[in-house]
């Protein structure tokens, strides 16, 4: 799990806008996995990014391999998706998100409830919205949770999370 390198409005081109700067900064990093959002939306649960089972269980870690979660499943249990503060999240450049003045707000964008359930109207109009009317679910970090449920202003510029999902490999 990695954070886009600066914060961001509401209005990111949608889920695909923040997929593609998550595909685009992981290359840019020599980083090869395929790298999703940590994002909900009408067309997109957050806890479907990670889809096959065999994934849900892998722990989860940030740019230096500290386990974040135990698992997919941790974070997406409904409680809220607390993690240790004591593990680093880091940006693709490798900041820390919690102590770099990028971020002067802690708070993440995602738009899902606490068990990573897409939120009707809480979504900043399907991420192209940067208006001070539309609202977006977020979280605090200085909570400890991913999927707190508070909604802000589309207008604020959060972190945005990014998830390696890797694909199942036939063989």
């Amino acid at each position: 799990m990695l954070a886009l390198n600066k914060p961001l409005a509401g209005s990111m081109r949608g889920i695909r806008g923040a997929d593609h700067e998550c595909y685009r900064q992981a290359r840019r990093n020599n980083l090869r996995g395929t790298y999703r959002a940590f994002l909900s939306s009408a067309t997109q649960d957050l806890n479907s990014i990670i889809y096959y089972s065999r994934d849900r269980q892998v722990p989860i870690v940030n740019a230096r391999n500290q386990i974040l979660f135990d698992s997919w499943e941790k974070i997406t249990d409904g409680s809220g998706a607390y993690f240790n503060d004591k593990v680093p999240i880091y940006s693709f450049n490798g900041d820390d998100i919690m102590t770099d003045s990028k971020w002067p707000q802690k708070i993440i964008w995602h738009g899902s409830n606490s068990k990573g359930e897409f939120v009707g109207g809480k979504y900043c109009n399907r991420w192209h919205s940067s208006s001070n009317r539309q609202r977006g679910r977020a979280s605090s970090l200085m909570k400890h949770m991913l999927l707190d449920e508070e909604d802000y202003s589309c207008n604020n510029s959060f972190i945005v999370l990014c998830i390696e999902n890797t694909a199942q490999r036939t063989l």
